[in-house]
């Protein structure tokens, strides 16, 4: 493969709900082009995109697959992406590395949620963007009703490109409003019969190129002011008003293909060519300082890697944009992140499982690399006049379903949590922590599919049963009264022994609260815990009652007591502590004395507070089409939910709610039966709130039951 230039470089994700057909037109434009000798098929497991056993199995894509290909003197870098919202992060890194977004549409669905959701991603990255409606060879296919719903949803500026002749069974010709032509397509071999348009078509035609026509015109003032002189624009001023609209996202055309039939990825990629972005046409790619990086040559260089896969034969790969400057075989490179060394030996154009080796990369493109040392997703590689510099980050989305997992065998946690790490390291989306709190090793991401996924993996590719169990919830203990409770250590061995005597006062921590005024406060600590809320602790000793040497140590047993509550061993928040009296002995006092003091001092005073148990709320907003409403809004109530609000957003209500994460185990599943698989939803912590009584005292009678277990 020749060097390319950036000019010459398009960079496309290939996006869309699952089942619209993303990789099967990959498959047809890869062929178009030349690349591959024959067609493959998802069902018969053969394609560029899915290759890896996952994939054949689920007969659907889990990983992006980065495409490379040559057509009409370009390089057309496609990333095709997984349709599943659980697989979002795929879709969200390489939006991250494109420039334009292709968006499928299942002829016969219209606009799904799926579309909604990355749309979303679209639009928070402000990436041009280009709709193809695929499956237009199936009997349900209504091309007319899925532009409805593109303006519905997206407004004006959704264009008709070109629209069929024939949808439907025995679909095989489409008027291309741009080229004002008709395209007779021959079944399955991509070439095409180009005639005049119809009279029966013409007034239609003539229409839609009319509001193409104007939206071009608006794109720029100098088009504008020869669109009001001459009532038109000429076919070179269209297409630079085409290119001007999808850069500043005034247009956004939409295509009709059957990737199934190879009937319009031909004609697809040719408008890639001539009207899609280069890199340097949609502007340069910031640090996280907010600094511009020119798709310049000639600068020091800057690598971005956005992707990281373990490949047969290969081992860890690591795909990369060239964000400035320019890379050749065995470059050394530092990483930013790290600050660690990496010599890039071998440089690879990928094509799915299909690679060939380069000898150098220019800013813009896309290419990968191999056996790095340590550099990961989100990674970025400089050469040493540029060393520190660092990429923005890709703005992952939370995860929103969690589960507890273990390995069956003991002897396979540390193994386990290795691999856990490596996981991490390729899809940041999937999260895990070895909770200290919950006793548990918690593992998080996109929702139950993700991490069935992922269970599947780490089984069939590692080697390690594992189970998933419901995970606990990270409870907090408080209280919301003043109680004062007094203890004494008092313990005789032998010669020396123990004694500390310790009298406090505790009272709920609340912002801005006055300090009490029962006892003077001679010395006051304020602590921001780790797990969230404060202790004051308050040093009212007079008279020498206890030495202030042994106050860390009173400090000490009440914290311990505070990281394994009273209630429910949670961790306890938001407490002020006064230690008003007490007494020493002069030989057997010690600070293990008055640690054990203060620790039981605090357990009994604690008790005697009005202790209540808080629960973790999380922000919630759920998509849903109208149809579901009703179902929806019950099982939320049915979760302990308090509505917030709803808005529309074209077909589907969003409906915002404050749910306590207690109530959100498996509501993925849920959601997924009640909708059809139609609906979705973010979370993202809220705050802590107190638990209902009911709930406070179900919760204090199993861990009662707990403890006597561990006991026994």
């Amino acid at each position: 493969m020749k060097v390319y230039q950036t000019k010459e470089i398009r960079n496309v994700a290939l996006v869309g709900s699952a089942k619209t057909g993303k990789t099967t037109l990959a498959e047809s434009m890869l062929f178009e082009s030349g690349l591959l000798k024959r067609r493959g098929t998802v069902e018969d497991k053969n394609t560029a995109s899915d290759y890896r056993e996952i994939e054949f199995e689920r007969e659907a894509s889990v990983f992006s697959t980065v495409l490379n290909t040559e057509y009409n003197n370009c390089k057309l870098n496609f990333i095709d992406t997984p349709g599943f919202e659980d697989f979002i992060g795929e879709v969200v890194s390489a939006l991250k590395v494109c420039d334009t977004a292709l968006m499928l549409i299942n002829a016969q669905n219209g606009v799904e949620v799926g579309t909604e959701v990355t749309w979303r991603y679209i639009n928070r990255d402000e990436k041009p963007a280009v709709f193809a409606i695929n499956q237009m060879e199936h009997e349900k296919a209504n091309f007319e009703e899925s532009v409805r719903q593109l303006k519905q949803q997206f407004g004006n500026k959704i264009v008709t490109a070109q629209y069929p002749v024939n949808e439907g069974l025995g679909f095989d010709t489409v008027i291309d409003v741009l080229k004002m032509k008709m395209y007779k397509f021959q079944a399955d071999s991509g070439k095409a019969e180009i005639s005049d348009i119809p009279d029966a078509e013409k007034s239609k035609a003539e229409e839609l190129r009319n509001e193409i026509v104007e939206a071009a015109a608006e794109s720029d003032e100098q088009l504008m002011e020869n669109f009001f002189e001459n009532g038109t624009l000429t076919d070179e001023e269209l297409s630079k008003g085409i290119k001007l609209g999808v850069i500043n996202r005034s247009m956004f055309p939409v295509f009709c293909v059957s990737a199934k039939n190879n009937q319009g990825p031909s004609r697809l990629m040719e408008f890639i060519t001539e009207s899609l972005p280069s890199p340097d046409e949609v502007g340069s790619t910031k640090t996280d300082k907010g600094e511009e990086l020119k798709y310049d040559p000639t600068q020091p260089t800057v690598a971005f890697v956005f992707k990281t896969a373990i490949e047969a034969h290969l081992g860890e790969i690591s795909f990369f944009k060239v964000c400035q400057g320019q890379i050749t075989e065995a470059i050394d490179l530092i990483n930013s992140n790290t600050n660690s060394k990496e010599r890039l030996s071998q440089l690879f154009s990928i094509a799915g499982k299909n690679r060939e080796k380069i000898d150098k990369v220019m800013p813009g493109d896309i290419a990968a690399t191999i056996k790095l040392k340590s550099t990961f997703t989100d990674n970025t590689l400089t050469s040493t006049k540029n060393q520190g510099v660092k990429v923005e980050p890709i703005k992952f989305p939370e995860p929103k379903f969690r589960v507890a997992v273990k390995a069956k065998n003991t002897a396979d946690e540390e193994k386990l949590m290795t691999v856990l790490k490596e996981m991490n390291n390729i899809d940041p989306t999937l999260k895990y922590e070895q909770s200290k709190e919950l006793k548990q090793l918690i593992l998080s991401g996109q929702g139950e599919m993700h991490l069935n996924i992922t269970k599947w993996m780490i089984e069939n590719l590692n080697k390690i049963p594992i189970e998933y169990y419901a995970p606990k919830i990270q409870y907090r203990e408080t209280i919301t009264k003043s109680a004062k409770a007094d203890y004494r250590h008092k313990k005789q061995s032998g010669g020396s022994g123990q004694f500390g005597e310790v009298y406090m006062m505790i009272e709920p921590y609340v912002e801005g609260k006055p300090d009490q005024k029962e006892y003077t406060i001679r010395n006051q600590d304020s602590h921001d815990l780790p797990w969230g809320g404060k202790l004051v602790f308050n040093n009212c000793i007079v008279g020498g009652a206890i030495d202030t040497r042994f106050m860390p140590a009173i400090l000490k047993g009440i914290m311990e007591k505070m990281e394994e509550g009273p209630l429910t061993g949670s961790y306890a928040r938001d407490i002020i502590v006064s230690i008003y009296d007490g007494k020493m002995h002069p030989v057997d006092s010690n600070e293990v004395s008055f640690k054990l003091a203060g620790r039981n001092a605090f357990s009994q005073a604690f008790k005697n507070a009005g202790p209540k148990i808080l629960e973790p709320i999380y922000d919630v907003e759920v998509l849903v089409p109208e149809e579901n409403m009703g179902d929806v809004m019950t099982d939320l109530q049915g979760r302990r939910a308090i509505i917030m609000g709803m808005d529309s957003e074209g077909n589907y209500q969003k409906i915002r709610a404050k749910v306590p994460l207690a109530e959100m185990n498996r509501y993925s599943t849920t959601l997924s039966s009640i909708s059809s698989g139609r609906a979705t939803y973010g979370m993202k912590f809220a705050e802590y709130q107190q638990v209902p009584m009911d709930v406070q005292e179900k919760l204090l009678k199993e861990y009662e039951q707990e403890q006597q277990k561990v006991e026994e």
